[in-house]
C-alpha cells in the first residue's frame, strides 16, 4: 500500500506564519496524526507532498519511512499527486490523505481500502447537513458515482446534493499513473483536480465505489482557529470516554486534556482541568487533584497529587502526597510515602521512603535519605554560579526551618540543624549543628518616625 499525504496547503484562514499541517491538535501537529494513521494501515511507502513554509514542514517531523516531494508551484491536488507518482510502487494501490484532516481512524480507512479491491477507485464520502464548500458527489439514477464537481464549478442542482467528497481516496497506482498526466485546469480555480479522475475512470469502464466514515467529524479538516479548537474537544472527548470505559473516574469529562499518553491503573481519579503530557503512568488508587500539569512522570499506587502542581519528568512512589501547589521539577524521585507539601520545589533529587519537605522549600540536586524532615523554608544552595553541586542529607536528619545548605555539604545520620542555620561544612551524624547570630535586645529604642508627622 502507497500512501500519498497532501500537505502543501497554506491555510490562509489560519493567519499565521505556520504551516497549516503543523498546527497542533492534543500537542502534535495535524500532520502526525495523520502520519500515525498511515503507519496504522501497514503502509509500505509513505509520500508527503508539502509546499507551503518550506522546508519547515519536513524539518519538523523528520523521519526514515518518509519520502518528502516539494510542490512548486502548488497548481491542485491532481498536480501534487503527480508530484509523488515517481514515488510509489505500482504494483499496489494508492491511498490519498489530507494532512490537515487527522481524526481519520484506522477502522474507516481498512473499509475503504476493503472496498478498492480488485482496481476499484474507491473514494471516502460522507453526508453532511451543510455541504458548503465541499466537492459534491454526483451519481446517477442507479446510485452510481458519475464524478465529483467542486463546489465553485456546480450548477444550483449540484449544490443542492448533500454527499460529499472528503478529499480521502483509494486509486490503483498503474491507472492513477494515467489519469493524473491527463487532468486539465479548465476549472473555476485554474488548477489540476485529483477529483477529476472520477470521470476519467467512469469513461473508461474503471469500477467507482465508496465507503463513509461512521463519524462525520473523522474527516472534518482544518481551514481556521475555530476548526482546530472543534477537533480538539472532539479528541478529548473521545479520550475522556476511553478512560472512564477502563475505569478512570472523571469529575468532568470535558475538563481533561492529554497530549501524549495516559495509563492508568484501576480506581484512578481525576479532578476537573487537568493536562496530561508526554507519557504518564498513574498506578491504582491514584487520585490528581484539581488543575495539574503532569508530563512524562510515572505514579505510583495509592500517590495523591494535590491541586495545581506541576510535575515533569518525575517519579513518584507508593502513597506519596504531593501539594497542593507543589512543582516536581525532571530528575525528581520520591520514593515510598514521601511528603512534598505547599509551594515545595524539587529538581533533580532523590528522597527516600518517609521523609518530608511539606512548606515552601526547595530542594535541588540533593540525595535525602529516609524519615528526613526538611522544615518550612529551607533551600539546598547547589549553584555557584557555574556549576552544580550535591547536597547529602542522611537517614533521620532533621533540618530546621529557615535554613540554607550550601553544597556540596553532607548532613550526617541523625544530625539536627537549628532553624535559621547556614551550613557550609559538613554538619556531624547524631549532632545538633547551629549557626546563627546571638540575639540581642536594645531597650528603649524608638522607630523613627516621617519629618512633620
Amino acid at each position: 500500500m502507497n500512501v500519498v499525504i497532501l500537505a502543501a496547503g497554506q491555510g490562509k484562514r489560519m493567519r499565521s506564519d505556520l504551516p497549516k499541517v503543523l498546527h497542533r491538535l492534543a500537542g502534535r501537529p495535524l500532520l502526525d496524526h495523520v502520519l500515525a494513521a498511515a503507519r496504522a494501515i501497514g503502509a509500505k511507502k509513505i509520500c508527503v507532498v508539502y509546499g507551503h513554509g518550506g522546508e519547515q514542514v519536513p524539518t519538523a517531523l523528520p523521519a526514515d519511512d518518509v519520502v518528502w516531494v516539494k510542490q512548486s508551484p502548488q497548481q491542485g491536488t491532481g498536480h501534487a499527486v503527480l508530484q509523488a507518482l515517481p514515488h510509489l510502487d505500482p504494483s499496489g494501490p494508492t491511498l490519498v490523505l489530507c494532512g490537515d484532516v487527522p481524526l481519520i481512524r484506522t477502522e474507516t480507512l481498512n473499509r475503504l481500502i476493503a472496498q478498492a479491491a480488485d482496481g476499484t477507485l474507491a473514494l471516502l464520502t460522507v453526508e453532511l447537513a451543510d455541504p458548503s464548500g465541499y466537492g459534491r458527489i454526483v451519481r446517477n439514477a442507479d446510485g452510481a458515482i458519475l464524478r465529483i464537481v467542486e463546489e465553485k464549478d456546480a450548477d444550483d442542482a449540484e449544490r443542492a446534493l448533500h454527499e460529499v467528497n472528503t478529499g480521502i481516496l483509494v486509486a490503483p497506482t498503474g491507472r492513477l499513473a494515467r489519469w493524473l498526466p491527463a487532468l486539465t485546469s479548465r476549472n473555476a480555480q485554474g488548477e489540476y483536480y485529483l477529483t477529476d479522475i472520477v470521470g476519467l475512470a467512469v469513461a473508461e469502464g474503471t469500477p467507482v465505489s465508496s465507503a463513509q466514515p461512521e463519524a462525520e467529524w473523522e474527516a472534518a479538516g482544518v481551514n481556521s482557529r475555530a476548526q482546530l479548537a472543534a477537533l480538539e474537544r472532539i479528541y478529548q472527548g473521545r479520550v475522556a470516554e476511553r478512560l472512564m470505559e477502563q475505569g478512570v473516574g472523571l469529575a468532568d469529562p470535558a475538563r481533561i486534556d492529554l497530549r501524549g499518553e495516559l495509563h492508568c491503573g484501576r480506581d484512578v481519579f481525576i479532578d476537573i482541568n487537568c493536562l496530561f503530557e508526554g507519557r504518564v503512568e498513574l498506578g491504582d488508587g491514584v487520585v490528581i487533584g484539581a488543575n495539574c500539569v503532569i508530563r512524562d512522570c510515572s505514579i505510583a499506587a495509592g500517590s495523591r497529587i494535590h491541586a495545581y502542581s506541576h510535575l515533569d519528568a518525575a517519579s513518584v512512589g507508593q502513597n506519596c502526597s504531593v501539594g497542593p501547589y507543589a512543582r516536581l521539577r525532571p530528575g525528581t524521585v520520591l520514593e515510598r510515602e514521601v511528603h512534598i507539601g505547599n509551594f515545595v520545589e524539587v529538581k533533580n533529587s532523590h528522597i527516600a521512603d518517609y521523609s518530608k519537605a511539606n512548606h515552601l522549600s526547595y530542594v535541588g540536586d540533593s540525595e535525602v535519605g529516609r524519615r528526613v524532615n526538611i522544615g518550612a523554608g529551607t533551600i539546598t544552595c547547589n549553584y555557584d554560579g557555574v556549576n552544580k553541586h550535591r547536597t547529602v542529607i542522611e537517614d533521620d536528619a532533621f533540618i530546621g526551618s529557615d535554613t540554607q545548605l550550601v553544597a556540596p555539604v553532607t548532613v550526617g545520620r541523625g544530625a539536627t540543624l537549628g532553624a535559621g542555620t547556614t551550613l557550609t561544612g559538613n554538619a556531624p551524624p547524631e549532632a545538633l549543628t547551629v549557626s546563627r547570630t546571638k540575639q540581642v535586645t536594645i531597650p528603649g529604642w524608638k522607630r523613627p518616625v516621617k519629618k512633620g508627622a
